[in-house]
Order: structure tokens, then sequence, then C-alpha cells
């Protein structure tokens, strides 16, 4: 097997792990996320039990990597560079959560419900997706006009 056929192959066992993990929490049920965030009606705690376990889950995965002098299936790993709270650190999650806490979904779950074929998963989906888009179009990075290329055959 190559080298990229081997890293298919772990980003799919990874995939399907985190749908199955997904399924079985029930995180693919929007009713779960609403009530847990119904502390005055029908109150669910148990999400929080999901939270806390992918929270010590990813701490033993990053101590684990944090030791590591290079990753198994790559060259290096990709950690943030940046510490700097901007807007976009600001925005980007209020967005997702207003987004959650409406719909009851974020992105990995309605990816994994639309197997349920629910009319409101293909909704949320091309909603998510067309934000994704508007997102990448507004915060992509900009060319001044004085620093384009100019086109062949032109003077700048």
């Amino acid at each position: 097997m190559t080298r990229l056929g081997l890293d298919r192959l772990v980003q799919g066992i990874a995939g399907l792990v985190f749908g199955l993990g997904l399924v079985v929490s029930g995180m693919i049920d929007p009713a779960k996320v609403l009530n847990f965030l119904d502390f005055a009606g029908t109150w669910d705690p148990s999400l929080a039990f999901v939270m806390a376990g992918a929270v010590a889950i990813a701490f033993v995965g990053f101590r684990v990597a944090g030791g590591r002098a290079r990753p198994i299936l790559a060259e290096r790993f990709h950690w943030p560079v940046s510490r700097a709270v901007d807007p976009r650190v600001i925005v980007g999650p209020a967005v997702f959560g207003i987004g959650w806490g409406l719909s009851g979904f974020c992105p990995g779950p309605a990816v994994a419900a639309l197997g349920l074929l629910a009319p409101g998963t293909f909704v949320f989906v091309g909603a998510m997706l067309i934000g994704m888009a508007i997102a990448r179009a507004l915060t992509a990075p900009r060319v001044p006009q004085d620093q384009s290329h100019p086109v062949a055959g032109t003077r700048p």
C-alpha cells in the first residue's frame, strides 16, 4: 500500500469511528442538543458526559502527540501558530454556537445524520455549505490593486 493509500485508509477509519461515536452518543438527534440547552424545560444532562468524554480523549491525544517529534504518517505536525484573539476568533464561534443552539446540529453530526434522509437535515447541510462559502469569500485575503499581477502586454 502506498503512503497516500495508507493516509486515506487511516482517515477513513478515523471518520468512521467519529461517525459511529456521534451515532452512539445520540448527537445526530437534534433534540438531544436542544434538550441539553433547555434548562427550564426538558433538560437532558447526558450531552455533558459526551462532551467530557470528548475533552478527555482530546487531552490524552494532544499529550501523546505533543510528546512525539513528528506524526506517524506525516512529515510534521500542523499546530496553530497564531494565538491572537481577533474578530474571526470571536464571530466564528458565536455564529457556530447560535446555529447549533437554534438547530440542534453542528457540522459533524449533521453530515452523519444525512443517512437518516430527514428533509431538515438536508436543509441544514445546504445552509451550512452556503454559510461556509460566504465566510470563505468574506475572509479570503484580498490582493490590493497596486500589488496585483499585471496582465501580460499591459503596463502596471
